[in-house]
């Protein structure tokens, strides 16, 4: 049978449906509530220097700003027009004039005390720039001296010794693309990508579960099916336009749950700009929610299967879906020994929730034909993400949730084509169209027509410690090669972070903007190239929706603020290649984009269409409507397999919390305001429960330290609707309480959570005068988690 393709673009509802309103005053009046009309406003006063173009970006462009895919005004779910405020929030970065050369070559020291938003609004990179060791400036130095200078130093070093790293701002998989060759042709395995610290335990638990590294369901599949699960996820601030999707799930009966530590207001009521009704009257988006703690998933869901278990000891057949399970999964016997062996105290001491609520959950889904199962940072930016996700994906299996109209599993993506990043081989475990097997390995070096490297690269957080390895270690990078990303601001431990981009010998930032990262001093120099946005790349590009929809972004004429000496991405990776080996350059040469797009249609089969892209609109869904269609997986032997997970113990002792960050009003690190329109919290507010306040004798806005044996955060109390026990700080501001070198064990990413002691500002620091804090030595810390 063929795959199902996607139907395209549907209707939305007409009626209103008052049930679902917020409140029947006006725009929410008297509300906190973001100020979406206001906002556009100031937006568009910001870019009235280069209107005209801004306006053909939103019209015409793809949105570089959150991954759900919106080409000009329309995507691929419901019909007429969407724009967003974080889509409108990024397009300043596209449309702004040059940094001022009387700004941008002053003292170093001088643009340190701007911060990394402060940096961005200075404006674009103009021009080539260098500081070499001792310099107090940036000075301007040609392409090709720039170029040279980077060339000639990996010439001199072990391949091992350097290593490329794109973030998602924008890039497209053209880009992508060739950094991932070129980097095979200069003979690194050290590439990688900015889902290693967002959404890499996803692929690596969809791949072990079910054989694929992708949603399998579309935002069609939300629209109609009977729950659609949120777990960790504000998909409505991340992503602004998916509120309307749920609002139309929602006439169409739809329950919206959502499984978070904090009741998320945005979660809750949300007011969706662009839809009358919504706009007027406000959104109830969630019908429930379920206050688990954090990194108390796996025991949570572990509860809704022993509920299914006892139901069937019952009566066969009331929550399990057999003919399914016998058909398409494997490992059903020992994931129900595990599930059984666990206690019912056990699972509500570390989900924080009670057995009467974890059988409300289990019974609705076990009583629900279809579900869909989204899911975001909450399950994934832990030391245990890739078990959090598998644990999510036994709950699809087990219910046959999987591979057809409103039933599937979804990584809720944060960041324009970082979904194409590792599909294009930007990623030290993959290359394109599979992973590092003999077999592909084999068939990519007959495309290419080069060996590669054999030996393992590092993940980025490896990477940055290997900087500071002994001087003859034959791993100590000693050039960094960045396109994009702020490691200050989305690494933990940012002191070390700045420690090691210091002992760089050359950094290389390839960029449209300067960021903090960007001002650290290097052994023997700094390099900064301007880059094109994705919308002045030469012959437009490509990039992938979370519901792998692979959208072409044309290039957009008429920017009035051009930077002339800007140049497009994956032109700069050729041009290095040429000049670091020039005699076989030609074997990753590309005349355009038209190329890449033909060759990445050979080097990944399942992108075979991104050939056929080639104006504004063009679009292909990659491996149909749903992927695991009738429940075949792409797996050895066409299953899906349930993987038994074990409860992680935090190492939590009785009076510490665990603390988990959030994002504000914010695109990743990247601050649009200082105090979140959504719930009022300012950047160093520390959201917490009431009750552990009083517990605490801590009123509201009092100043109180959180530390531990890692850092200190100084910050203010503000309570929230949130599990007892439990505290979120923003990121990045609250990084410098996480340790460095503790990853998840199969996709690398760092832990975002830690335990903590709380205590009033004044009782701290009236203890710290008397007592000495004993600093950790790492060598005794054993890891938590």
């Amino acid at each position: 049978m063929g795959k199902t393709q996607h139907p395209g673009p549907q209707k939305k509802a007409m009626l209103p449906a008052p049930k679902y309103w917020v409140s029947p005053i006006p725009f929410g009046l008297g509300k906190i509530k973001p100020q979406h009309i206001r906002d556009t406003m100031k937006i568009a006063w910001d870019n009235k220097d280069n209107i005209g173009y801004a306006t053909r970006i939103i019209t015409k462009g793809v949105c570089d700003g959150c991954a759900l895919g919106v080409s000009g005004l329309y995507d691929q779910t419901l019909e007429g027009p969407h724009v967003c405020t974080t889509r409108l929030n990024v397009l300043r970065l596209n449309t702004m004039p040059a940094i001022p050369p009387e700004i941008l070559h002053v003292d170093i020291d001088e643009l340190r005390k701007y911060d990394s938003s402060e940096l961005r609004k200075l404006g674009r990179i103009p021009y080539p720039m260098i500081r070499r060791k001792g310099e107090r400036k940036f000075s301007r130095i040609t392409w090709d001296g720039a170029m040279d200078l980077i060339a000639d130093k990996m010439k001199k070093l072990d391949p091992k010794q350097y290593s490329f790293y794109l973030t998602a701002r924008g890039i497209t998989n053209e880009s992508y693309y060739v950094a991932a060759k070129v980097a095979r042709f200069l003979e690194t395995n050290h590439i990688d990508n900015a889902s290693r610290i967002c959404h890499a335990p996803s692929k690596t638990a969809l791949k072990r579960s079910i054989g694929v590294g992708a949603s399998t369901s579309n935002y069609l599949d939300w629209i109609g099916t009977d729950v659609l699960l949120f777990w960790g996820s504000v998909a409505s601030n991340s992503s602004p336009v998916s509120s309307k999707y749920m609002l139309e799930a929602k006439k169409k009966g739809t329950k919206i749950i959502v499984v978070n530590p904090y009741r998320e207001p945005a979660m809750d009521k949300y007011w969706i700009p662009s839809n009358p009704e919504s706009a007027l009257f406000g959104t109830k988006i969630a019908d429930d929610f379920f206050q688990v703690n954090i990194g108390g998933d796996i025991a949570f869901m572990h509860g809704i299967m022993k509920h299914w278990f006892d139901m069937e000891d019952k009566e066969y057949g009331t929550a399990i879906n057999h003919e399914f399970v016998e058909e398409h999964v494997n490992g059903y016997e020992e994931l129900k020994k595990i599930v059984q062996e666990q206690s019912w105290e056990g699972i509500i001491e570390s989900s924080g929730v009670s057995k009467e609520r974890i059988i409300e959950l289990a019974e609705l889904l076990a009583n629900s034909k279809n579900a869909v199962y989204a899911w975001a940072l909450g399950l994934t930016m832990h030391s245990f993400a890739t078990d959090n996700i598998s644990q999510v994906a036994n709950l699809a299996l087990l219910r046959g949730h999987l591979g057809r109209k409103h039933a599937g599993l979804m990584p809720f993506r944060g960041h324009s084509s970082v979904q194409g990043s590792g599909e294009m081989g930007a990623d030290p475990f993959v290359l394109p169209g599979g992973g590092w097997d003999e077999k592909n390995v084999e068939r990519i070096e007959k495309l290419w027509g080069f060996d590669l490297p054999k030996w393992q690269g590092d993940i980025v957080g490896v990477t940055l410690e290997n900087i500071v390895l002994p001087e003859d270690h034959e791993r100590k990078v000693k050039l960094f090669y960045l396109s994009g990303g702020n490691f200050l601001e989305t690494m933990p431990d940012p002191d070390f972070i700045e420690q090691a981009l210091s002992e760089l010998e050359i950094r290389v930032h390839q960029d449209i903007i300067l960021n903090t990262s960007t001002l650290v001093d290097a052994k023997e120099a700094v390099i900064v190239l301007p880059a094109k946005t994705r919308y002045e790349q030469e012959g437009g590009g490509t990039s992938t929706s979370t519901e792998r929809m692979v959208y072409f972004s044309p290039e957009i004429t008429g920017n009035k603020n051009m930077i002339e000496e800007a140049r497009a991405e994956w032109k700069i990776y050729l041009d290095l290649a040429k000049r670091v080996k020039p005699e076989t350059a030609h074997l990753v040469d590309f005349a355009d984009g038209q190329a890449i797009r033909e060759e990445i249609a050979k080097a990944n089969p399942d992108y075979d269409g991104i050939q056929h892209l080639k104006k504004q609109g063009d679009v292909f869904q990659w491996g149909g409507a749903w992927l695991c269609e009738d429940g075949i997986c792409p797996t050895p032997d066409g299953r899906g397999t349930l993987i038994p997970v074990d409860i992680p113990d935090l190492n939590k002792k009785p009076e510490q919390f665990i603390i988990t960050s959030r994002r504000g009003k914010q695109f990743n690190s990247m601050v649009y305001k200082e105090v979140d329109p959504l719930n009022g919290a300012g950047r160093y507010d520390v959201l917490m429960s009431p009750v552990d306040g009083q517990k605490l004798s801590i009123a509201e806005a009092e100043g109180i330290v959180v530390y531990n044996g890692f850092g200190v955060f100084q910050g203010t109390a503000k309570f929230v609707d949130i599990a007892q026990g439990n505290l979120e700080v923003h990121f990045p501001e609250g990084n410098y309480l996480l340790p460095r070198g503790r990853y998840e064990k199969f996709a690398g990413i760092p832990d975002y959570n830690i335990t903590v002691t709380v205590e009033k500002a004044e009782r701290y620091h009236a203890r710290k005068d008397t007592q000495y804090l004993e600093k950790p030595i790492a060598e005794l810390e054993t890891e938590v988690g």
